[in-house]
């Protein structure tokens, strides 16, 4: 069960999308959670080797690792983050590559 009431359990829907992206040829699935004025929440998975090519950065957001590793890149740096890991994303065009079968919440600031 994903959901319970309004409480979304996000570990389990990151082994549901897991199974979605081994199953699509892009190697990846994503459900948002939360979509309200101020925020959005959206929980991607990543199969290993899989990416978000580059793109454009929102005005404020975060990714936070629910499972596996993944690489957030710019043109000028790499992090490596692993299940557990909050990072802001950077205020620049910027990327993610799936290192093994990952998924992560993304989160975004709205306005």
């Amino acid at each position: 069960m994903t959901v319970r009431g309004d409480v979304v359990v996000v570990s389990t829907l990151a082994g549901e999308l897991l199974a979605e992206a081994r199953e699509n040829p892009a190697g990846r699935a994503a459900r948002t959670v939360v979509s309200g004025t101020s925020q959005r929440a959206t929980v991607i998975a990543l199969i290993a080797g899989a990416e978000l090519s580059e793109h454009q950065a929102p005005a404020a957001a975060t990714i936070q690792v629910i499972a596996g590793q993944v690489w957030l890149y710019t043109a000028a740096r790499e992090w490596r983050l692993t299940e557990g890991d909050l990072v802001a994303v950077p205020p620049e065009r910027h990327g993610v590559r799936a290192e093994d079968d990952a998924a992560v919440l993304l989160t975004v600031a709205l306005r």
